[in-house]
C-alpha cells in the first residue's frame, strides 16, 4: 500500500484530504499528516470571530470522525523537520521517520515581522493562529492601548480585535492608504473615514522604525515620520511569507522571492513531491495568499495523485469580499484599472462612507471593481466580470432613489457564471440542488468565506418551512417560546442550539439578530447595549437615539400623556437653545429635538434626566406614546379623567420591546379627540368606565381598531391591556404591527377575545405575570447609560479626540432654526468615461 505524507494541516491541507477521500484514494493508500499546531485544521478566514464568542472548537474544519472513517493518521504538535528525498523519508520533531511514496507540502506561510529594534519585546505579538489570539487576549487584560503594524486585511481584523478588547487602537500602514492591495485611492479614503469614525487612530504613509521598551516590555513605537505612538502592546500584521524552508533544505527549486516552484499539476522539481497553498509558487509565477486558490491547488494535486483527469492550476480569481470592523469591503477583477484604455465609473458618498467603482473597457465590458461601505452587489457583479452587463454601468453603482437603479437578480447570470470563487462552483451546479445544506454538502459552495451565500439562497427554491430566515427554521413566535421556556439569555446560545444546521456556529443575519434581540429584551428587560446584545440591535438602538439623514441624531424625551409642567417645558427649550437643536412638536404629543452629534447625546440626556425626563424610546420597537385629550378635568364633554389614565398606561408600558412599535391614546369621551381608534390599543371613556379598542393603525395602510371590551373599570382595563400586549409580543411575526397581526390571527378578534378575555387557553395568569415582571424591572436606558462610565465610552465621534465634533455633520439656517446641510451625491466617470 503506497504512503502519502501531508506536511501541514491547515485549511488547504484539510481540503486536500477531503479531495483524496472523495476520489477513493484513502481506501487504497496510507495517509499520514504531520501538523505543527496543537489542534487540527480550523477556519483561519474567520479567526477573528473568536473574539465574538466562537470557541476554537467552533472554528474546526474537520468533521467529527473524518480521520478515523478514512484511516488517516494525524500527528498534532509534531511538525516535519527534515526531508530526505533520496531515501524518500520525512523526520518529525518527535523523531518519527516516515517513508513516503508521495509527499505533499502544505506548510502555508508565516507572518512577516519587520526587522526593527524591539520587535521581540514582551508585548509584541503576531496575528496568525488561535494560540496567537489566546496570548493577545491574555496580555490585553493589563493593557490600555494597542497598535497594529499593517493596514491590510489581517491588520484591520487585528485592530478590530484590539478595539473589541477595550483598547485604544492605532493602525500603522506604510502605504498611503489602508488595504492598498485590494482598494484604490478613493476606496481607501472611504474606508479610512469610516474606520476613524469608529474611534481607531490611523497612521498611513509611515512605517515602524523601532518598538520602544522599558524593562523589556513595550511602551511605544517610533515611526518613520518622526512621530511616536504610546502603546502597551504591538501586533505585527504586515503581510506573510511562504514557508519554504523545508523545501530549500532538501534542495527543491524555490522562487527568487520565495515559494516552492510547482507546475500546473502542483508538482515540484521532484515528481514525488507536491506543494499546495500559500507555500507554493504557482506556474503563473505568483504566490497566492487567499484560501480559494489554495483549494484549487488541493483539488488539482489530489486529482493528479489519484491519476484522474482535471484542469491544471494556472492561476486563480483573487476577488475578495469581507467585513472589516463592520465595514463591507470588496474588490474583484481588474480593481485598479490596469487594463489599457479602461474607464472608471465611480459613485462616492463620503458622508455615508460608501465608495463604488466599476472598471469597464471601451465597449462596456465589466473588467473589475471596488466596493467599500456597501458591497451588497458584489455577489452579482463578480460573476459578470468579463461580460457586458445588460444595463449601463452607472446603474449598477447608484443607490436607490438616484437615477432609477436596476436591481439585477441571479437569473441574469449565465449557468457557467462562477458564484462561489472559494470552491469554483457555477450557477448551474448550485441550481441542481434544492437547499443550502445540499449545496454545501455537494459542492462546498458557501463553506469558504461565505460571501456567496446570499446569491446562493436567491438561486434556490424557497424553503417549504415558514422559518424566520436562513438561520432559523422557526417563526418568531416559536423562537419566543423557545427562549421563554429554556430561559436563553444569549443569541449565540439560541443559534447554536436551535438554528439551522448550516447556521450553527455562525454570526446570524440582519433579519434574526434584531428579532431575537427584541425577544430577549421583552423577556429579560436587561440593558440592551451590554455584551453580545449590542451587536444585535438595529441602527437607532445602538445609540439610544434616532439617526437622521445627515448622520446627526434626534432626542425625544418621554412626556407621559402629553402632560408637561412649565418648568420642564423651559428645560427642553434651554437644552434646544444651548445645543442648537431643531425643535418640532410631534404627532404623539411630544417634543422632538433634532441635530445632536453622537458625542452630545449624554450631555443632553444629563440635562433632561436631571429635570425629571427619561427616554421616550422613539428609537426602539417599543411603546412610543399614549396620547390624550384633556378629559373631564377641563373639557365640558369629558366623562372620565383621560389624562391620568394615559399617564398611568404610558408609565406602565414604557420600554416594553415588541415586534414593532406600539402607539396608544385615551379619549375622555365619544368625540374621540385623541384618535384612540387609530392606535394599536386605544381607550375611549364611557359614563360607566372605559371601552378598549385594539389593532388600529394610521400611516400608509390605515385601519380602524376593533372594540374588544366595553365599560371596563380601571383595573379591568389595565389587566386586559397587559394580556393583549403580551399575547401580541408572544405570537406576532417580526416587524408585524398589531393591525396586520390581528387580521392574520386565526379566528381574528373572536379568538383574541376568547384568549385574553375568557382565558380559553389558560394563558392569562402567565401573560399578566410576564407584564408584572416587565413593570418591576424597568430602568430608564438614558439614566442607566449616564451612571456607567464604561457604557458612556460608546458615545463619542472619535475615541482619540472625544471632544472633537464630526466635521461631516453640518447645518444651515432655516426659518429661525437649522436644517441638515446635505452634500448632493454625484456620479463621477473618470478618465473620460461617458455616461452609458
Amino acid at each position: 500500500m503506497p504512503t502519502i505524507v501531508l506536511v501541514g494541516h491547515g485549511m488547504v491541507g484539510q481540503r486536500f484530504l477531503e479531495a483524496l477521500a472523495d476520489r477513493g484514494v484513502t481506501e487504497r493508500a496510507r495517509i499520514v499528516v504531520l501538523c505543527e499546531e496543537p489542534r487540527a485544521a480550523y477556519d483561519r478566514v474567520r479567526l477573528t470571530s473568536y473574539f465574538d464568542g466562537r470557541t476554537p472548537d467552533d472554528l474546526s474544519m474537520v468533521e467529527d470522525g473524518f480521520m478515523a472513517r478514512h484511516g488517516i493518521e494525524l500527528h498534532l504538535d509534531d511538525p516535519a523537520e527534515t526531508i530526505d528525498r533520496e531515501a524518500k523519508t520525512v523526520t518529525s520533531r518527535a523523531g518519527r521517520v516516515i517513508a513516503y511514496d508521495t509527499l505533499v507540502l502544505a506548510t502555508g506561510s508565516y507572518p512577516f515581522v519587520p526587522p526593527v529594534p524591539g520587535k521581540d519585546a514582551t508585548g509584541c505579538f503576531v496575528y496568525r493562529t488561535i494560540e496567537d489570539l489566546l496570548a493577545i487576549e491574555e496580555y490585553a487584560k493589563t493593557a490600555k492601548t494597542g497598535a497594529v503594524v499593517g493596514g491590510g486585511l489581517l491588520g484591520l481584523e487585528a485592530a478590530g480585535a484590539l478595539k473589541g478588547l477595550g483598547l485604544e487602537t492605532h493602525i500603522v500602514e506604510f502605504a498611503p492608504r489602508l488595504m492598498p492591495v485590494q482598494v484604490d485611492e478613493g476606496g481607501g479614503a472611504a474606508l479610512l473615514r469610516t474606520i476613524e469614525n469608529m474611534g481607531l487612530i490611523v497612521h498611513t504613509g509611515t512605517g515602524t522604525q523601532e518598538v520602544l521598551t522599558e524593562n523589556g516590555s513595550v511602551t511605544g513605537m517610533a515611526l518613520s515620520d518622526g512621530s511616536t505612538v504610546t502603546t502597551d502592546m504591538v501586533v505585527f500584521s504586515a503581510g506573510v511569507r511562504p514557508r519554504d524552508q523545508l523545501a530549500r533544505d532538501c534542495g527543491l527549486t524555490v522562487g527568487e522571492r520565495g515559494g516552492i516552484a510547482v507546475d500546473e499539476r502542483c508538482r515540484t522539481s521532484d515528481p514525488a513531491v507536491y506543494a499546495i497553498g500559500e507555500c507554493a509558487l504557482a506556474a503563473d509565477g505568483r504566490v497566492y495568499g487567499l484560501v480559494a486558490p489554495g483549494y484549487e491547488m488541493a483539488l488539482t494535486a489530489a486529482a493528479t495523485i489519484a491519476e484522474q483527469e482535471a484542469d491544471g492550476f494556472t492561476g486563480a480569481d483573487t476577488s475578495t469580499k469581507l467585513k472589516l470592523l463592520g465595514v463591507d469591503v470588496a474588490s474583484f477583477g481588474d480593481a485598479h484599472g490596469t487594463t489599457e484604455n479602461c474607464l472608471d465609473v465611480v459613485y462616492s458618498d463620503s458622508r455615508a462612507g460608501v465608495y463604488k467603482k466599476l472598471v469597464v473597457d471601451e465597449d462596456g465590458v465589466l473588467l473589475g471593481g471596488v466596493l467599500v461601505g456597501d458591497a451588497e452587489s458584489y455577489g452579482m457583479l463578480r460573476p459578470m466580470t468579463g461580460t457586458k452587463p445588460p444595463v449601463a454601468p452607472e446603474q449598477l453603482v447608484l443607490p436607490a432613489g438616484a437615477g432609477a437603479p436596476v436591481a439585477l437578480g441571479p437569473s441574469a447570470l449565465p449557468d457557467d457564471a462562477i458564484i462561489c470563487s472559494c470552491h469554483n462552483v457555477t450557477k448551474g451546479a448550485i441550481c441542481a440542488c434544492s437547499s443550502l445544506p445540499e449545496v454545501k454538502k455537494c459542492t462546498k459552495a458557501g463553506t469558504g468565506c461565505g460571501s456567496c451565500v446570499k446569491v446562493i439562497q436567491q438561486l434556490l427554491p424557497k424553503p417549504a418551512d415558514s422559518g424566520m430566515c436562513g438561520c432559523f427554521s422557526y417563526t418568531r413566535s416559536e423562537l419566543y417560546e423557545i427562549v421563554r421556556t429554556m430561559r436563553f439569555t444569549s443569541y449565540a446560545e439560541l443559534l447554536d442550539s436551535h438554528g439551522r444546521e448550516e447556521a450553527r456556529g455562525g454570526e446570524g443575519c440582519e433579519i434574526c439578530k434584531p428579532a431575537v434581540a427584541s425577544i430577549l429584551a421583552s423577556l429579560t428587560n436587561e440593558y440592551i447595549l451590554d455584551g453580545e446584545r449590542a451587536a444585535l440591535q438595529d441602527t437607532n438602538d445602538h445609540f439610544l437615539a434616532n439617526m437622521q439623514r445627515n448622520g446627526s441624531y434626534s432626542i425625544v424625551p418621554r412626556i407621559p400623556g402629553g402632560e408637561i409642567t412649565p418648568e420642564k417645558l423651559i428645560v427642553i427649550g434651554e437644552v434646544a437653545r444651548d445645543f442648537g437643536l431643531y425643535t418640532k412638536i410631534t404627532g404623539g404629543q411630544r417634543i422632538d429635538l433634532f441635530g445632536a452629534r453622537v458625542d452630545q447625546l449624554p450631555q443632553i440626556w444629563a440635562r433632561l434626566v436631571d429635570a425629571g425626563f427619561e427616554s421616550g424610546h422613539a428609537y426602539g420597537k417599543s411603546l412610543r406614546t399614549v396620547k390624550s385629550c384633556v378629559g373631564q378635568t377641563w373639557c365640558r364633554y369629558g366623562v372620565q379623567d383621560s389624562v391620568k389614565m394615559a399617564i398611568d398606561l404610558e408609565l406602565r408600558y414604557r420600554g416594553l420591546r415588541a415586534p414593532h412599535k406600539l402607539k396608544s391614546a385615551v379619549s375622555g369621551c365619544a368625540r374621540e379627540c385623541a384618535e384612540a381608534q387609530s392606535k394599536d390599543f386605544g381607550v375611549i371613556a364611557t359614563a360607566n368606565g372605559w371601552n378598549l379598542y385594539v389593532g388600529g393603525n394610521g400611516g400608509a395602510t390605515p385601519r380602524h381598531a376593533d372594540l374588544l371590551a366595553q365599560d371596563l373599570s380601571d383595573a379591568e382595563l389595565i389587566r386586559l391591556i397587559d394580556r393583549f400586549l403580551m399575547f401580541y409580543i408572544r405570537t406576532a411575526d417580526r416587524l408585524e404591527r398589531t393591525a396586520t397581526w390581528l387580521e392574520r390571527l386565526e379566528g381574528g378578534l373572536d379568538h383574541l377575545r376568547d384568549v385574553i378575555v375568557h382565558d380559553k387557553l389558560g394563558l392569562c395568569d402567565e401573560l399578566e405575570s410576564l407584564m408584572a415582571a416587565h413593570v418591576a424591572t424597568y430602568r430608564d436606558e438614558w439614566a442607566e447609560t449616564l451612571n456607567d462610565p464604561e457604557r458612556l465610552r460608546r458615545f463619542v465621534s472619535f475615541v482619540n479626540a472625544p471632544d472633537a465634533p464630526d466635521p461631516s455633520v453640518k447645518f444651515v439656517p432655516e426659518r429661525g432654526q437649522i436644517k441638515p446641510d446635505l452634500t448632493i451625491l454625484t456620479l463621477e466617470p473618470l478618465e473620460g468615461a461617458s455616461a452609458r
